[in-house]
Order: C-alpha cells, then sequence, then structure tokens
C-alpha cells in the first residue's frame, strides 16, 4: 500500500476500515499475545479474554502517529497493543478528574 495522506476523519476511518489494516492489527494482537504494552512496562499485564476477532478493550497503537508518519501506516515495528485507558491515556482523551477526598485523622 503506498503513503496515504490522514488529513480528515473520513480518511482515517477508512483506512482503520481496510483489510490491510486489519491484517496489520490481528497480526500485532498475536505478536503482543492480547496483552497491553504499557500495563505490562509498569508491571501489571491488561489482557483481553473476549473473541480474538474485535477486542474491544484492546487498541492497537501507531507509536507513531499516522498523521505525521504515514508511510509507518501499516508497518508493525510502529505497532503496539494498549488497553483503552492506556491508548486514552497516551493521547489525552476522556481524561476525568478525580475528587481527592482529605481525611481528618482527628475523626477517628
Amino acid at each position: 500500500m503506498g503513503t496515504i495522506e490522514y488529513k480528515n476523519k473520513k480518511q482515517k476511518l477508512k483506512f482503520y476500515k481496510s483489510k490491510e489494516w486489519k491484517a496489520v492489527r490481528r497480526e500485532v494482537l498475536k505478536r503482543d499475545n492480547y496483552e497491553c504494552q504499557e500495563c505490562k512496562r509498569n508491571g501489571s499485564v491488561y489482557t483481553d479474554e473476549h473473541d480474538p476477532e474485535k477486542h474491544k478493550r484492546l487498541d492497537v497503537d501507531h507509536l507513531k502517529e499516522i498523521e505525521n508518519y504515514p508511510e509507518l501506516a501499516l508497518d508493525i515495528d510502529n505497532c503496539e497493543v494498549k488497553c483503552v485507558r492506556c491508548h486514552n491515556k497516551k493521547h489525552n482523551r476522556f481524561q476525568k478528574r478525580r475528587k481527592k477526598f482529605f481525611w481528618d485523622d482527628e475523626k477517628w
């Protein structure tokens, strides 16, 4: 597959629905043993035991973004498995602020 421009969401969506991407995605999931590589680096393992064709809680992440490096879009060495949480964290998506509770020791 030649170099692709990913200038808008429609082009990007078309890529992620392509047979070529789906084949690379399956290969990366298998190579990474269906485990989030970021969780693994941090000392825990997140794996998804669901249908290997779907893996809705596991993403295949482009290490170098396809908008900047379209020539690496189908390069298996530019991809790794991440759970949705780690993938969203990488891209600063859907970050909710957690409320911090401070307990007064004197109450205990």
